[in-house]
């Protein structure tokens, strides 16, 4: 039987950005706004998150090549692209590694009509969403134009799909977003909500952290994927870059 899942997989957040930077002082000021010009999607890594970037780079071309990222996808976003970029050119992919697959499905969580909102934005524009999130849960809460948890989940399944069809036995580097993260791995582990809910309010993912699972045969009828680490920020913190888990600048009911 084919196997199914890559035998390595690692999901790495992208390095802080600019959104980021925005975001943290805009929650530290108590201000509605947050101030950033870019569309989401097109917010650029900040000078701290491209040494993130080249750091985990590093980390992955000091594995054996034999070891290294076969493949890497990427969410469409620029930081996370401009993060893929970077390990790429600090030697982390294998030598004849194709360029990055930019998966739309790996994008950040859509917050609608609260784009760009502080919590305290969203409760002084938009009061009634912050008392329908405290009644549904963020989970299950879908802001106007926006998406829930539950909506990446399932663009997530889609995802891993293609991810079982086109790699399985494959070492596979996913370059994405805090929620992306988080609900990949409530799919990968079978997780519940509240299990899922705890580890986020446990703290958040780190910028280029990484997450790393491998394939056990043994597992089950047909082998499955153990999580190895989580949020680990080692290869940040021994080349001397900060370590920073700022919210999105897309930061409200995240």
């Amino acid at each position: 039987m084919q196997q199914r899942w890559p035998s390595r997989l690692w999901i790495v957040r992208h390095g802080e950005s600019a959104g980021n930077v925005a975001a943290e002082a805009a929650n530290g000021a108590s201000l509605a706004r947050i101030d950033i010009a870019e569309r989401d999607v097109d917010v650029p890594l900040s000078p701290r998150g491209e040494r993130q970037a080249d750091a985990v780079g590093s980390w992955f071309a000091d594995l054996p090549a034999g070891e290294r990222p076969e493949t890497i996808l990427t969410s469409p976003y620029l930081r996370a692209r401009q993060t893929s970029d970077r390990i790429r050119a600090a030697g982390g992919l294998t030598k004849d590694a194709p360029a990055h697959v930019v998966d739309e499905r790996l994008r950040e969580k859509e917050l609608g009509i609260l784009d760009r909102l502080t919590w305290t934005g969203v409760e002084q524009l938009h009061p009634e969403q912050a008392e329908m999130r405290r009644r549904l849960g963020k989970f299950y809460h879908r802001p106007p134009s926006g998406e829930s948890w539950c909506d990446v989940i399932l663009r997530l399944r889609s995802a891993l799909d293609t991810v079982s069809l086109h790699h399985g036995g494959k070492r596979v580097l996913i370059v994405a977003h805090q929620v992306v993260v988080l609900c990949l791995r409530y799919l990968i582990e079978e997780m519940t909500e509240s299990e899922i809910l705890a580890v986020d309010a446990a703290g958040d993912v780190a910028n280029c952290s990484v997450t790393e699972y491998a394939f056990r045969p043994s597992v089950g009828t047909t082998g499955r994927l153990a999580l190895v680490r989580y949020n680990f920020v080692a290869p940040v913190a021994e080349a001397g870059a900060p370590i920073t888990s700022e919210p999105d600048a897309n930061v409200a009911a995240r």
